[in-house]
């Protein structure tokens, strides 16, 4: 039986841009700080790994490492196990949709920070809200980045 430090999380975003394009977003996460307001850091550990530190509207960050599990760009699919403040794991799915692609996110987390464990009693809302806040926040700046993308396909070059 979940606890209180324990979140499942399920998002539907929805952007112009291929299955490709999107993935290949997805899956690039150095540049998640570029276009995702609340990631704040994104520093390569290994080939797999990111560590990453994430700000959203409450004052408290989360710094978690996320290790590539699965990634098939065939099926649209990126898997990531996460652990330091964050425990579990995250996936997208992206299929094509009718103006763009749709893009399932997937979270189950267990928290491991103790401040935020202490306070999920009574903050557990607020951090529900938070994370939906992020969420938005992250689908509006990913359509803003791969529509640049698809402007900087279509200027001529530069002379």
């Amino acid at each position: 039986m979940p606890g209180l430090r324990d979140y499942r999380f399920t998002s539907y975003w929805r952007v112009r841009g291929t299955v490709e394009e999107a993935y290949a977003a997805l899956h690039d996460l150095a540049s998640y700080p570029e276009w995702w307001p609340e990631v704040k850091e994104a520093t390569r550990v290994d080939d797999k790994t990111f560590a990453l530190r994430c700000r959203s509207t409450l004052p408290y960050d989360l710094i978690f490492h996320t290790t590539q599990a699965v990634e098939d760009p065939s099926s649209g699919i990126l898997e990531a196990s996460m652990t330091g403040d964050l425990e579990g794991f995250s996936r997208w799915t992206i299929r094509p949709g009718p103006e763009g692609s749709v893009m399932r996110f997937d979270e189950e987390v267990t928290t491991n920070k103790r401040s935020l464990n202490l306070l999920a009693p009574i903050a557990r809302p607020a951090f529900k809200a938070n994370h939906t806040l992020m969420m938005r926040h992250g689908e509006a700046g990913l359509r803003t980045f791969l529509a640049g993308l698809r402007l900087g396909r279509q200027l001529p070059p530069e002379l």
